[in-house]
């Protein structure tokens, strides 16, 4: 294949990825990633600024959050939005992509600056999160829980989903999150 092929920037991921899982992230460089991928390494920085972009480019987590909470009817309940939110985009984003999920999650969990940036990465969705409530109305320090506890229960359910061996939708271990964080506040 060329590298002027439509699908080089998936050519890219899968051999990024392979090569992460094979001897770790730190040790893979673009290089070794475009002759893998049958690429240049200019074509790698056409689509990736660096090879952590490889993991979190196509996040679009916060911009889904933001646009729901300016889209969604006035008055509508807090909580209500924020599960519709999580419903929608664990079954449209997450559902389609778990055994690339568990991939990823993995690669990450082996770099230290590969988990401070996914921490940095759930910082911008919570900061989102609690800037749209403001722009709704709600009182400071509720925006803030709501974006706290949003998107806790997005992580939480995330990975347990992904620890996971059967096929229950991420929707449901949602759910069954919330229903333990209710419980486990009323004690």
């Amino acid at each position: 294949m060329g590298r002027w092929e439509p699908d080089a920037r998936q050519r890219l991921e899968q051999a990024a990825l392979e090569l992460f899982a094979e001897q770790g992230f730190a040790a893979t460089t673009v290089p070794q990633i475009t002759a893998r991928a049958g690429l240049t390494t200019r074509t790698f920085f056409r689509h990736f600024a660096d090879k952590r972009e490889v993991l979190f480019a196509e996040d679009q987590a916060a911009e889904a959050a933001e646009q729901l909470l300016i889209t969604a009817p006035p008055g509508t309940d807090p909580l209500t939005l924020i599960l519709d939110g999580l419903r929608a985009v664990a079954t449209a984003r997450f559902e389609p992509k778990r055994a690339h999920l568990r991939a990823l999650r993995e690669i990450i969990r082996t770099d230290d600056g590969l988990r401070e940036r996914e921490l940095r990465k759930r910082g911008i969705l919570r900061e989102v999160v609690r800037t749209g409530f403001l722009a709704r109305g709600l009182p400071a320090t509720t925006a803030a829980l709501l974006a706290e506890t949003g998107t806790t229960l997005l992580f939480v359910s995330v990975d347990e989903w992904l620890d996971r061996d059967d096929s229950r939708p991420l929707a449901d271990i949602i759910d069954d999150t919330l229903t333990t964080l209710r419980a486990v506040l009323k004690t």
